[in-house]
């Protein structure tokens, strides 16, 4: 599979030669010469963390620490904790001293992911270290103070999180100094057949296989699938295409049937194009007719598109519930209830 000549101004382990992501790289190297905070911008599963990498090893700051730290992971308490460590005795189980991830961090670079996820009291203290580069750990009144570069992410628009006050505005602007946008793979296309070349390698070595050839019809619908989980879900299809490979070819036939465009029959139910034909035809039904009749079809029409989006982010994720929850801005709770309504246990976990 023809892949096109690579760019040597490429950062490590970033693939993708489109106009959007060139920019990328070109912005990268120029905000890794400066100290300036960043702030990365765009869905889950664009490659934001491989970003903060770059900005720390193409920086002065290259041969000190990076030290991840995904914020939407932990409750407020252990987050604390874990940012700024604690002092023995500071809360219950705290045994010891601990040297918290800004400590770590000194002389290199923190990366804060999900950084939209901090409680409000967090980011008074996320402010103070980016202001005044201080903090003192959990349960100590004795002031640290760290040099590191703090590059932070988010999939969310934050300055609608600021309407909705869940986010500080001062905050905002203290970390948007640079930004920088990680394009969806839907919106980079010509970058998917080297994105495959790279998988089948990686993934091929992994599983201990002979590196197969690339079907042109295989690519084909992976350029036209619209991926709403982003570069992890490719990776997750080249992985599962390999291990089920019978023979020495990545064929069509090993994507799942809704990577193809194809209909499918689950639990009774339609789905993908056959859900999207039947809820349009439903809606438009209930527009000609009258009384409780129209409103069952349209209420019908509704819950089988809302079956196929739930349906479908849930695969994008793994099945992880939480973060199909936060992806479609419900709660877990009403998730949950409605994974049981629709019948999807067996694609939740």
């Amino acid at each position: 599979m023809a892949s096109g000549p690579i760019s040597q101004d490429r950062p490590r382990g970033m693939i993708g030669e489109s106009p959007a992501m060139r920019e990328v790289y070109a912005l990268t190297r120029r905000v890794a010469q400066s100290s300036a905070t960043v702030l990365l911008t765009g869905e889950t599963g664009t490659g934001k963390e491989l970003v903060a990498r770059a900005v720390h090893e193409l920086s002065p700051r290259a041969s000190g620490p990076f030290v991840r730290v995904n914020c939407g992971a932990l409750s407020e308490s252990l987050l604390e904790s874990e940012l700024f460590g604690h002092v023995k005795g500071a809360f219950t189980n705290a045994f010891e001293n601990r040297t918290g991830r800004f400590e770590a961090a000194h002389g290199g670079t923190i990366f804060l992911d999900e950084v939209n996820s901090m409680t409000q009291t967090l980011q008074v203290k996320l402010l103070r270290v980016l202001q005044e580069h201080e903090f003192e750990r959990v349960g100590d009144s004795r002031t640290i103070h760290v040099d590191c570069r703090i590059v932070g992410a988010t999939n969310r628009d934050l300055l609608q999180e600021i309407e909705k006050e869940r986010f500080r505005e001062d905050l905002y602007y203290r970390l948007n100094v640079v930004s920088i946008y990680l394009p969806a793979l839907r919106e980079r296309t010509a970058d998917v057949p080297l994105l495959v070349d790279h998988f089948v390698e990686d993934y091929a070595e992994e599983n201990n296989r002979p590196v197969p050839k690339v079907s042109a019809e295989f690519v084909g619908f992976l350029q036209r699938y619209s991926w709403p989980g982003n570069v992890r879900e490719l990776q997750n299809y080249i992985e599962r295409a390999i291990v089920l490979a019978p023979g020495d070819t990545l064929t069509a036939d090993l994507l799942p049937s809704h990577v193809r465009g194809l209909a499918q029959v689950r639990m009774g139910r339609p789905q993908a194009s056959d859900l999207q034909k039947m809820a349009t035809e439903l809606v438009s039904t209930s527009i000609v007719q009258a009384g409780s009749d129209a409103v069952d079809l349209h209420e019908r029409a509704v819950a089988l598109v809302e079956r196929e989006v739930i349906l479908q982010v849930l695969r994008s994720c793994q099945g992880t519930q939480t973060k199909t929850a936060e992806r479609l801005g419900i709660n877990r709770n009403t998730l949950h209830k409605k994974i049981s309504d629709y019948q999807l246990e067996s694609e939740a976990r």
